[in-house]
């Protein structure tokens, strides 16, 4: 099953509420809540986030729900505000899938944090030239992003891992070398 993002949920309620609409209003200061929540478990074990979300997050997302088909029913159906809710409610089940795995994001803000320069450089990967250097190009703004989700230094990661293949790394071992299991090399 796919996580949905809760932020794209909110969105369609922050654009209403600047036009006014108390309900838009009333249901970002619902999801607020559950931000709130997660900012302060962020950094926990996934189990700990889980059983968080489970005691906290899920009964004020069960009420949300609630509240939300209560509204719908009050709304004409082409409204903008039902559009919304529709939204919301259309996607609940993925929406929900973060309260029960610790792991899990309750929004796509990371990734599309990591993934916004790759789609700002885009049109620059149009020049590449040929489509295997547009191959080459996308692997290594995959690996420089990787390195940056793990905590890597990508300039330093590239060099290491270019010289020890110029070396004769063994190829049978090259996932070693993948930024979440780089170890940089000791000097000797």
């Amino acid at each position: 099953m796919l996580a949905a993002c809760w932020s794209h949920a909110r969105r369609r309620f922050y654009d209403l509420a600047e036009g006014g609409s108390p309900i838009a209003a009333d249901a970002l200061r619902r999801i607020a809540r559950l931000y709130a929540i997660e900012d302060r478990i962020r950094g926990r074990t996934a189990d700990e986030r889980r059983q968080i979300r489970q005691a906290e997050a899920a009964p004020q997302v069960a009420e949300l729900k609630t509240w939300l088909e209560q509204e719908l029913q009050r709304l004409p159906g082409r409204s903008k505000l039902a559009e919304a809710i529709r939204y919301a409610l259309g996607r609940w089940m993925a929406l929900c899938f973060h309260l029960n795995d610790g792991r899990v994001e309750m929004d796509t803000n990371v990734v599309e944090r990591c993934i916004r320069p790759v789609a700002l450089g885009r049109k620059n990967s149009l020049f590449a030239g040929f489509e295997g250097g547009g191959h080459r190009w996308a692997v290594i703004a995959s690996l420089v992003e990787n390195c940056k989700l793990n905590g890597v230094e990508p300039f330093a990661y590239l060099r290491d891992i270019l010289e020890r293949m110029v070396n004769g790394y063994p190829a049978s071992r090259i996932n070693e070398l993948l930024p979440w299991n780089w170890k940089p090399a000791v000097n000797a």
